[in-house]
């Protein structure tokens, strides 16, 4: 699926026909006649509700009750008023509305769903990806011409930019919408955000909250059962769940389960108990051996619009994977991603829950030191610590190529550390500290919440459904989906419900999740207290596939750019690495380069950071 949406303007006319080229375009048309969205998409992702002049479209997957949406829509005097109708939606979707001259258009929390827009001679348009506004901007223009080199070297940073800019497109004068927030765009082509969703209060009692999430984890995976449906079945709790749910809600359920490198991973064992308790599924387990490797493809063209492929390491594996079970005839795949960010335990929860009971929080804080072997220090400080968003943001600019933290560093600020690799460029590094210090100082962002637990929590959830999105795109011409509904929108309610107090309960993994789908998912596989680990994988992807991530440094095109010295990343990955987390940098250079070749060679006249070009 991919789509443009076009404000009910009569200027819009001038920017319609290049999105209407190609076989297999659609559109569906504002009352006035004028387009409105224009794209392909398959029938069942689309639902199509009217009210008079006014119309409301859902893409992608939910569950829309077409009497009561008419009714809203009818009823509303101002497009605000269809907020309550879109926190009723279960599923991952986008929505836009046609209203009396004005149109919304917005994704979801996650991002998993996302809305960008640009201006295109006055007039505003949006759509699900960056890529195609791009190519409207810059018409006829090759496309390395369109990617921002500043903006390119953000995305080297380890683990990942720091919001707000990890929203930021890597294409120019490209915007995409903020969490919780929808796009209005006027009859005259002009356009505004306007913040319609917000994080809710961690108050929910652990009976409410678990009823809460249950619901919402029972409506959403019902979503994508309306035809053969696959999950993974890691062994692990999160796909391991979705996979009961999914056979609770009747869904025609096949599943798949690599076996794990490292043989003293458990997970296989877990998975197979699993399947003995699933016995209407189909159940796939496929041997290492069977399996790509990590960083497999790394040098190859990715193929994928909207930007460096954040989890560009497991491509490979997940291609493969999409073609086994679509020849099973799944449309739909269940991914576990998002259970570990909204059920396991953040370090910075501990910052929340001495604020939250400064006195009954001590034995639990005591515990998580000595488990994790943080430092005195470093949690005495931490936990001490009251930097607003702001000045944590401006902090990061000035550790930009300080060491990365180490285990013993209790990590309790606002989020993780970002550090640019040591082959990144003096003039990458640069680029990068003056985004972050001008986005601190000029635009002095607000967190998601003032509670730090919160704010990381979601924080982290955007992140991984911006991974998802872009490995739909990425895999899309297999024609199996990938969808996480632990990323939909009600599911990230409800788990932000949670008090943190009862995210942090002794000798309880995940208890919020546990006791949400006990009952569904068999005691014996909620017993489990052990959880895989994958340095295996990662070394051995390294270890066999070392010669042509070399190859790439002899023509890399981020040095072309100006943003990676390719000596200095030659020698980084010819060097030994005895922890997989020191592999870790790898994975977003490798990222970036391989994207870049996607999208082409930068031309002759295309601009670097040293301010030559190419």
């Amino acid at each position: 699926m991919d789509f443009a949406v076009l404000p009910d303007s009569p200027a819009a006319s001038a920017v319609t026909e290049p999105l209407t080229r190609g076989p297999g375009v659609q559109v569906i048309r504002h009352t006035s006649g004028r387009p409105w969205i224009v794209g392909r998409w398959a029938d069942r992702e689309l639902t199509l509700v009217s009210a008079g002049a006014r119309r409301l479209a859902v893409l992608g997957r939910s569950t829309v009750d077409p009497e009561r949406t008419a009714r809203a829509l009818a009823d509303a005097r101002t497009m605000g008023q269809l907020d309550d109708l879109a926190r009723s939606l279960p599923g991952c979707f986008h929505l836009t509305v046609s209203f009396d001259g004005w149109t919304r258009a917005q994704g979801s929390v996650s991002t998993a769903r996302q809305i960008f827009f640009t201006d295109v001679r006055g007039v505003t348009v949006a759509a699900d990806g960056p890529r195609r506004l791009a190519e409207l901007v810059h018409p006829g223009a090759d496309r390395a011409l369109s990617v921002d080199p500043e903006l390119l070297a953000l995305r080297l940073l380890t683990p990942s930019p720091p919001w707000p800019l990890s929203l930021r497109p890597v294409w120019s004068q490209v915007s995409a919408l903020g969490v919780g927030h929808r796009l209005e765009l006027g009859p005259d082509g002009s356009a505004r955000t306007v913040r319609w969703w917000r994080p809710p209060e961690p108050e929910a009692s652990p009976e409410e909250a678990a009823e809460r999430i249950r619901a919402a984890l029972l409506a959403c995976v019902a979503t994508r059962a309306g035809s053969t449906l696959s999950a993974d079945l890691s062994g692990g709790l999160d796909s391991t769940s979705l996979c009961f749910l999914a056979d609770a809600v009747g869904a025609d359920l096949v599943t798949h389960h690599w076996k794990p490198a490292d043989r003293a991973n458990d997970d296989t064992e877990w998975a197979r108990r699993a399947a003995g308790h699933l016995p209407s599924a189909r159940h796939h387990f496929a041997a290492t051996q069977d399996s790509p490797t990590w960083y497999e493809g790394a040098h190859v063209d990715a193929g994928q619009e909207e930007g460096p492929l954040p989890w560009a390491r497991n491509r490979a594996h997940m291609a493969r994977l999409l073609a086994s079970v679509a020849a099973d005839g799944s449309g739909c795949h269940l991914l576990g991603v998002g259970g570990d960010e909204l059920f396991g335990v953040l370090p910075t929860a501990l910052w929340s829950l001495v604020r939250r009971h400064p006195l009954g929080s001590l034995s639990t804080i005591h515990r998580f030191r000595v488990l994790n072997r943080w430092s005195l220090a470093s949690t005495v400080r931490g936990l001490a610590d009251s930097a607003s968003y702001a000045a944590w943001l401006r902090g990061t600019a000035d550790r930009l190529t300080d060491p990365a933290p180490g285990p013993a560093d209790a990590l309790l600020t606002w989020g993780w550390e970002p550090r640019l690799p040591p082959w990144t460029t003096p003039d990458a590094v640069d680029a990068v500290r003056g985004l972050l210090r001008n986005a601190a100082e000029q635009e002095r962002p607000r967190p998601h919440h003032r509670d730090r637990a919160q704010h990381q929590t979601l924080d982290i959830v955007v992140q991984t459904g911006s991974g998802v999105r872009q490995l739909d795109a990425a895999l899309g011409d297999s024609g199996v989906a990938c969808e996480a509904p632990y990323l939909d929108d009600r599911v990230v309610e409800a788990a932000l419900s949670v008090r943190v107090e009862d995210r942090l309960v002794s000798g309880d993994f995940k208890p919020m999740l546990r006791r949400a789908v006990r009952g569904i998912v068999p005691d014996e596989i909620l017993a489990r207290r052990s959880k895989g680990e994958f340095s295996a994988e990662a070394f051995q992807g390294m270890r066999r596939n070392r010669a042509n991530l070399l190859d790439l440094c002899e023509d890399l095109r981020l040095s072309h750019l100006g943003l990676v010295d390719p000596d200095a990343l030659r020698t980084a990955l010819l060097s030994p690495k005895p922890q997989s987390r020191q592999l870790v940098p790898y994975e977003n250079t490798l990222a970036c380069e391989s994207w870049l070749r996607s999208v082409a060679e930068p031309a002759p006249g295309a601009a670097s950071l040293a301010g030559e070009t190419s």
